[in-house]
Order: structure tokens, then C-alpha cells, then sequence
């Protein structure tokens, strides 16, 4: 896959960086202590499997941007999680999310053991319209909710 370069202060906030134009982004990113969880819509899976990365930036004041990401490589044999210079990165085997994005599984879990001996969960998933639409949400692009049409949640 050939690098892409781009000037991170041109995008806009929560922005799509797979393949340009550039698109909206719906990717989420969730962290609580030793753990990170991204969720993906139904495009963005689509996008992954097919350019290889995902990604969304969030500006904050004084210019500055937190970047998250997820990609997927033929090297990777393990879901990954790295920091570097202001972005989040997942790694994700390449030959997993294939069959990830082709399929009813939900998420792709892995683990890390960090230098203090900690560990740190990731967890990467499909995204899920909620059960009670949200006013000025636009899920159109979601998987269907499994409890979609049932009494249960």
C-alpha cells in the first residue's frame, strides 16, 4: 500500500482518512483505563478492508489534534495497540478483518502486556444502531442492533 501524506491542520475535525476524498467519520473511540475500544460503522468496515486504514481526528484548543486509527496489515498476527506522536493506532492482522468484514462476527479482541507488566485490552467492533433512536443522530450507516424488533435489550 503506498503512503499517504497529508497535512494534519487541512482536515477537518473527526475526518475519514482512508482513500480521498475525504469522508465524514463515524469511528469511535472509547479508552477506560487499560482499555480501548473502537467501533466501526458498516463504510468504515468496508473502508478498512479495502484501503487498509480507518481513521478520525479530534481538534482541540491551541491546534492541537488527537488522531485515532485503525489499520490493517498482512503482518500484524495479533490485534496491536501503539502511541505516537498524538495518534492511536490498532493494528489488525489482515487475514482477521477479512473475514471480520465478510461475516456476523461482532469484534476482534486482543491484548497486551505493557512494561509494567499490566495489561492492556483492545477491542475492535462493528457498530450497532441503538435500540432508541437519539435525536440528531444519523445511524443509517450502522450494523442493524441483534435486539432490533425484540422485547429485550
Amino acid at each position: 500500500m503506498p503512503a499517504r501524506i497529508y497535512d494534519r491542520t487541512l482536515l477537518p475535525r473527526h475526518t475519514i482518512i482512508d482513500c480521498w476524498p475525504i469522508r465524514k467519520s463515524q469511528l469511535k473511540l472509547r479508552i477506560k483505563d487499560n482499555s480501548i475500544r473502537l467501533r466501526l460503522s458498516r463504510g468504515e468496515v468496508d473502508a478498512l478492508r479495502e484501503s487498509g486504514v480507518v481513521a478520525a481526528i479530534t481538534g482541540f484548543p491551541g491546534g492541537r489534534s488527537l488522531e485515532y486509527r485503525v489499520e490493517s496489515s498482512p503482518a500484524s498476527v495479533k490485534p496491536a495497540a501503539f502511541f505516537s506522536d498524538n495518534a492511536v493506532t490498532v493494528r489488525l492482522p489482515e487475514a482477521a478483518v477479512l473475514a471480520w468484514a465478510t461475516t456476523e462476527q461482532v469484534s476482534l479482541p486482543g491484548e497486551q502486556v505493557l512494561d509494567d507488566g499490566a495489561t492492556l485490552q483492545v477491542l475492535v467492533e462493528k457498530d450497532f444502531a441503538c435500540l432508541t433512536p437519539r435525536e440528531g443522530e444519523d445511524e443509517s450507516d450502522m450494523y442493524p442492533h441483534p435486539g432490533a424488533g425484540t422485547d429485550s435489550c
